[in-house]
């Protein structure tokens, strides 16, 4: 593989206030299908040779607008998914900020388990494997993949040596990505920038649970993924 795009999927009516995981049926909402269509024209230029998609619809209808524009179909891997959030689907981010688990996720990501779910280093190991078998598949290619905030975050830590405890730092919004030189090993982002100030990036929405406590407690600068091409 030439290059791994890493896309977050656009907005649905529940992002930033709810948790809905693998729920079945959640779409884009008007907005979303605004900033998928602005995503395949900003990725008009580049030539994609594969996209592939997590199951769940809103990454599928993200990553059709592109495949569109491309004029390929989307494929879709399992393994791209969400994190598998068990009990905690559905429920409202408010709430859970209220728990034990959720300061868990924050500061200890390694160690956070999903009651009747995954654990986040869990998803890192399916989704990252996922990614190296399809760096096989495609030689000398570039290939888009449009998943989660959480998951892109764990697989570009992965590919820059962080440690999961530190994945909180990374920020992924509905308009940037992640773009990976994926050819020679290692692989090695090649879109990212620091943004000077500690925690997340301003403005950037910090979805699901595995967001960053508004105070980053000194964790210095924050990686911040840029737009694509």
């Amino acid at each position: 593989m030439k290059r791994l795009l890493l896309l977050r999927h656009a907005t649905t009516e529940h992002t930033g206030k709810r948790l809905t995981g693998w729920t079945p049926g959640v779409h884009l909402g008007s907005k979303g299908v605004r900033e998928a269509s602005a995503l395949a024209e900003r990725l008009a230029p580049v030539e994609i040779q594969a996209i592939y998609s997590s199951p769940l619809e809103r990454c599928q209808e993200t990553a059709a607008a592109v495949a569109e524009r491309q004029g390929l179909e989307v494929s879709i891997v399992e393994d791209l998914g969400e994190v598998r959030f068990g009990d905690w689907t559905g429920k409202e981010l408010g709430e859970l900020a209220k728990t034990d688990l959720w300061r868990t996720v924050q500061f200890h990501p390694s160690g956070a388990r999903f009651p009747g779910g995954e654990s986040i280093l869990e998803m890192q190991t399916r989704a990252v494997l996922a990614c190296e078998r399809l760096r096989a598949d495609h030689p000398g290619e570039t290939v888009a993949v449009c998943s989660h905030a959480d998951v892109i975050k764990a697989v570009v830590a992965h590919y820059l040596g962080m440690h999961l405890d530190l994945f909180q730092r990374l920020v992924v919004t509905k308009r940037h990505g992640a773009r990976l030189r994926a050819g020679a090993p290692p692989p090695a982002p090649q879109r990212l920038r620091r943004d000077p100030r500690p925690g997340p990036a301003p403005g950037a929405h910090r979805a699901g649970p595995a967001r960053r406590a508004d105070r980053d407690q000194g964790a210095g600068r924050c990686p911040r993924m840029t737009s694509i091409p």
